[in-house]
């Protein structure tokens, strides 16, 4: 199967290519390459994939075999519809968004362009490309004000808290729409707090370890009183993977106040790991996997997050057999041990590279 995934520079989209080339999909890659963090990190995710970073040019796809690479910002509109119209794909994986809720308070105009724009040129060219499935990274922020635990996909989603936020849901009714005009089947997941290897710089245990490594303090907010349900990357692409299998249908006997669903072919799921986790126990563990007691300020909650996060799975789980498992007390030290090797391996090539 011919499968487009969007976002393959990025963490999760990194590491559900290199999983879809084992199970013998022909995957064509697409990101943008921006600078919203470390640009070195992204080249090197597509190094380890298989790449030549160095061969890249905006809007030609490189590479060959079962894995091709195009770096593409997804308002280039016409290079988007040249390229579904060459390739003839027949899933999209649509992962590629401008991602951080923090950020979505300095720099909004970044979330219009790439997760309602760029989403708008995705769902128009699976439209006319005649997909068979589109997937799309919605995410757990939706849920808001919400505080019914655990979140269920049939709460109500209208009171988001950030702009970012108010872009997923926007995602989920423009999909629903495209499903329910022109029979396009697609599939949104709401991802919870996805953290591992190759992890996005801007996210908690990424920040967390790396000042505790380097002696510095680290901010926790609502005074540690926070709970997040962490999810292992290996079980978000096995979720991912599922997903993409299970095409949905529409069904005319659905309830009409259950917004997961409808007479459409479209779906909602949350994806996580069903187990919320205190703040502080995640830095406790943290501290046990790196070795060293970390320094901690403790902060108010911060302009656009939420105490607590917990995911309802069990639509996913009957539907498609998904069941997570990786718990963080091996998921951590999964990370620090990349973390370690990535970095030690950086430094020497630096110095390599000043010492001549």
């Amino acid at each position: 199967m011919k499968v487009l995934i969007t976002g393959t520079a990025g963490f999760i989209g990194f590491h559900l290519a290199r999983q879809m080339i084992q199970e013998g999909h022909q995957i064509v890659g697409l990101d943008s390459i921006n600078d919203y963090y470390d640009v070195r990190l992204k080249m090197d995710r597509l190094r380890e994939a298989g790449m030549d970073p160095d061969a890249l040019r905006a809007g030609k796809l490189t590479g060959d075999g079962p894995y091709r690479f195009i770096q593409l910002d997804l308002t280039d509109r016409q290079t988007l519809q040249s390229l579904f119209e060459k390739e003839a794909f027949d899933t999209v994986i649509h992962l590629a968004a401008q991602a951080g809720v923090r950020y979505s308070l300095i720099n909004p105009h970044a979330y219009m362009d790439s997760n309602i724009s760029g989403f708008m040129n995705i769902l128009e060219c699976c439209r006319h490309g005649r997909i068979k499935h589109l997937v799309y990274a919605s995410s757990s922020s939706v849920y808001g004000l919400n505080t019914h635990m655990p979140f269920s996909t049939r709460d109500s989603v209208d009171h988001p808290v950030s702009l970012y936020a108010a872009s997923k849901k926007a995602n989920e009714l423009m999909a629903h729409t495209y499903s329910h005009l022109f029979g396009l089947p697609t599939t949104g997941l709401r991802f919870f707090t996805v953290y591992g290897p190759w992890g996005r710089p801007d996210m908690a245990l990424f920040i967390f370890v790396q000042k505790i490594l380097a002696g510095e303090t680290i901010s926790v907010f609502n005074s540690g009183q926070m709970k997040r349900d962490f999810t292992f990357i290996d079980d978000i692409v096995t979720g991912i993977i599922k997903v993409h299998d299970h095409i949905p249908e529409g069904r005319q006997d659905h309830d009409p106040l259950d917004p997961s669903r409808s007479s459409a072919p479209y779906r909602i799921y949350n994806i996580g790991r069903n187990q919320p986790v205190d703040l502080m126990d995640f830095v406790r563990a943290i501290e046990k996997a790196v070795g060293k007691e970390a320094k901690i300020n403790f902060e108010p909650m911060q302009p656009g997050d939420v105490a607590a996060t917990w995911a309802d799975c069990s639509d996913l789980t009957r539907d498609t057999g998904y069941r997570p498992t990786t718990e963080i007390t091996s998921g951590i030290p999964a990370f620090v041990k990349w973390y370690r090797e990535y970095y030690d391996s950086r430094e020497k090539s630096d110095r390599k590279q000043i010492n001549g």
